[in-house]
């Protein structure tokens, strides 16, 4: 009796949410791995089929050539990379001057680092547009990359924090009696103890710029410009959508991630446990 008590509740408070939360997850992602490889007249007809038959390639070939989602690609791979890159390097010397040097007013900068990642995107829009549009930045790459960088510099700062407090302060002054300057202290000897971390928050910067839409919708208005998240957008017309190059252009758009992820799990396993123990 105990047993199946045990059985029902296990079943009612773990395995059916558990269940419930995967279906959820995964239906919309495997409903557009099969809609990607239908054909136009299978995904309109009024018979739902769930799976394809003829498995077709056409939606994928059609987006990346006709749709030109491989510029589309392109211009997203170069904005995330060169902007995570900055927001490491900024995240690192930011979280080492906060965790090593007393400075008047240092709580409330880091009160004012909190306070923005509380502040909608579109806030910034207007503003940054006129900025922008002043220094000619407009429909080109550089003013997405500033505003990815200047977005995601506060939040990364903090987590760096957290991982480089964890970091005895010996360890830096032992290197600076032995010679070696603030700088290579912060690259050649810190940097390789939170290298986990690091990873961890690259990689969760890289999927916010990777996925971001309003900022680079606004200010992007040559086609050639245009990241995937626009691209996909510009799928949906007035009077048509085109379902197979919309769900075919969604996969090639996951790819990125996916394979990121897949590389540096060991490292967010370890960076994500070895900041909520440190900071």
């Amino acid at each position: 009796m105990n047993k199946l008590r045990h059985t029902l509740t296990s079943l009612i408070l773990f395995y059916i949410p558990l269940l419930a939360t995967l279906l959820f997850v995964l239906l919309p992602f495997l409903w557009d791995i099969s809609t990607s490889l239908k054909r136009e007249e299978d995904i309109l007809s009024s018979t739902i089929h769930y799976f394809p038959s003829p498995i077709t390639f056409d939606n994928f070939i059609k987006v990346w050539s006709v749709n030109k989602f491989s510029g589309f690609f392109i211009n997203s791979l170069f904005i995330c990379l060169v902007s995570v890159i900055f927001v490491a390097i900024l995240s690192i010397t930011n979280g080492y001057a906060l965790s090593r040097f007393k400075f008047a007013g240092k709580n409330l900068f880091m009160l004012i680092l909190l306070s923005t990642q509380m502040l909608p995107v579109i806030l910034f829009v207007i503003p940054l547009f006129l900025i922008f549009k002043s220094m000619g930045l407009m429909n080109t790459p550089y003013a997405i990359i500033l505003f990815y960088i200047v977005s995601q510099v506060a939040f990364n700062t903090l987590l760096m924090k957290g991982f480089i407090g964890g970091i005895p302060k010996e360890i830096d002054e032992a290197a600076m009696v032995d010679g070696a300057s603030r700088f290579r202290v912060i690259f050649t000897i810190i940097t390789p103890v939170i290298l986990p971390g690091i990873v961890a928050t690259a990689a969760f910067a890289f999927i916010g710029c990777w996925n971001e839409f309003l900022v680079a919708f606004s200010f992007l208005t040559s086609a050639s410009k245009f990241t995937i998240p626009i691209g996909l957008k510009y799928l949906i017309g007035q009077y048509s959508v085109e379902y197979g190059s919309l769900a075919a252009g969604s996969i090639i758009g996951l790819i990125p991630p996916i394979l990121l992820f897949m590389y540096i799990q060991r490292f967010l396993i370890q960076g994500l446990a070895g900041g909520s123990v440190k900071g």
